[in-house]
């Protein structure tokens, strides 16, 4: 993960730890001898966020996700999986990437196969720059705009 990448996970981190102090809300989260990029959780749920910046195989977080559930490594009795994707994964002429697609199928089946299970896309408003591109002068504004998408769904699950 860039400089940029790194920033923009933190502020995010930062944002919700404000909203909900209660959440233990935490960067490279450790999961089952894996990070994800956010976690957090409260007595009842465990909150999985995954920046999708600009990764050649975003499925394979869905899927690491999915394999710590079978092997019954995450233990809350609600698990919340959030997975952000940038504007890297929206095509030219409509639509999204096979990658985008591939990792919100594994992640539609995970859901459907785990009970506790929830699974949301959300979508983060920016294109990435290129390594030594300055950074996008509106990123915390899309940063304020993706997290509030968060704090709704999670106010939706009445988990705070």
């Amino acid at each position: 993960m860039g400089k940029f990448a790194k920033a923009v996970q933190n502020y995010i981190c930062e944002l919700l730890a404000e909203q909900y102090p209660e959440g233990n809300w935490q960067t490279e989260f450790n999961i089952g001898g894996t990070s994800v990029d956010i976690g957090g959780s409260n007595e009842d749920y465990q909150y999985i966020i995954e920046l999708e910046w600009k990764r050649a195989d975003p499925a394979n977080n869905t899927a690491k996700i999915f394999r710590h559930l079978q092997d019954e490594q995450l233990e809350a009795e609600c698990i919340v999986f959030f997975q952000i994707f940038t504007d890297y994964y929206e095509l030219s002429h409509g639509g999204v990437s096979s990658k985008r697609k591939n990792a919100e199928f594994v992640g539609k089946i995970a859901a459907q196969t785990f009970e506790k299970l929830s699974y949301s896309v959300v979508a983060f408003d920016m294109d990435p720059p290129k390594r030594g591109e300055s950074w996008p002068e509106t990123w915390k504004e899309s940063a304020n705009e993706t997290a509030n998408i968060l704090c709704n769904e999670i106010e939706l699950k009445n988990s705070f």
